[in-house]
C-alpha cells in the first residue's frame, strides 16, 4: 500500500503516516514545506507531483487555510483560500491522481464538524467544510469504483490551536470539554485511526464520517 499523505508532518498528516507505516504501507508526505514540495493552490504543482511519485494506492489531503471570523470581519482572500486549499485542491488531486490508480484506489480528505454545528465565527470554516462534503460525495460517483471518503472530525488538539496563546487555547478547549458528550478534545492519532480505516475498508465510500466525540449534539 502506497499512499500520498498531504499535510503538515507534526499534525494530522504525520499521525496518518506513522499509522500507514505501522500497517506495513509505504508513505509519501508532500506538503508545503515537505521535501516533496505540492502547493495546493497551485494546479502545476499538482500536477508535478504527480508527474515525480507516479502511482499511488491512496491519497489523503489534510490540508487547509482557516477564514474564521463573522460576516462583518471575513477576509475575501481568506475565504478564497480556504476554498482552494481544501475544495479545489482535492478536486485537482482527484484529476491528476486518479488515473495513476488501481481500480481499488482511494481518496480521503478532511470537512469539518463546522459543516453539521453552526458555530458563530465560523461561516466560511463551515462553507469550505460543507463543500468538502459535496464533492466527496460527487466524486465517489464518478470516479467509481476509486473511493472517495472524508474525515469530519471536531476539535483536535493538533497544534493548530498553538497560535491563539496558551491562555486562549486552554480556555477554548475547556469550554468543549465541558459540553462536548466525551468530555474532551481530540487527538490526532484517533483521527488517524479513522484515516486507515477508511483506506483499507473496500466497502465504504461516498461517507464523511464525523470523528467528533458527540460536539455536534450539543
Amino acid at each position: 500500500m502506497k499512499v500520498l499523505v498531504i499535510g503538515r508532518d507534526s499534525g494530522i498528516a504525520g499521525a496518518v503516516a506513522a499509522r500507514v507505516r505501522d500497517a506495513g504501507g509505504t508513505v509519501v508526505l508532500a506538503g508545503r514545506n515537505q521535501d516533496e514540495h505540492v502547493d495546493l493552490t497551485d494546479e502545476s504543482s499538482i500536477a508535478a507531483l504527480a508527474e515525480r511519485i507516479g502511482s499511488v494506492d491512496h491519497v489523503v489531503s489534510t490540508a487547509s487555510a482557516r477564514a474564521r471570523g463573522t460576516v462583518a470581519d471575513l477576509d475575501r482572500d481568506a475565504v478564497r483560500a480556504s476554498f482552494d486549499v481544501k475544495v479545489i485542491g482535492p478536486i485537482l488531486l482527484a484529476r491528476h491522481f486518479a488515473p495513476r490508480m488501481p481500480r481499488d484506489g482511494s481518496f480521503v480528505f478532511f470537512s469539518g464538524a463546522s459543516a453539521r454545528k453552526v458555530v458563530p465565527g465560523m461561516l466560511a470554516v463551515g462553507a469550505t467544510n460543507a463543500a468538502v462534503d459535496a464533492v466527496t460525495r460527487s466524486l465517489a460517483v464518478e470516479l467509481a469504483p476509486i473511493r472517495v471518503n472524508a474525515i469530519s472530525p471536531c476539535t483536535v488538539d493538533t497544534g493548530a490551536y498553538d497560535g491563539l496563546g496558551a491562555e486562549e487555547k486552554a480556555a477554548l478547549f475547556a469550554s468543549r470539554e465541558a459540553t462536548s458528550p466525551a468530555g474532551r478534545v481530540g487527538q490526532a492519532a484517533e483521527i488517524a485511526d479513522a484515516v486507515l480505516f477508511m483506506l483499507t475498508n473496500s466497502f465504504m465510500t461516498g461517507i464523511s464520517l464525523g470523528v467528533d466525540g458527540g460536539e455536534v449534539l450539543v
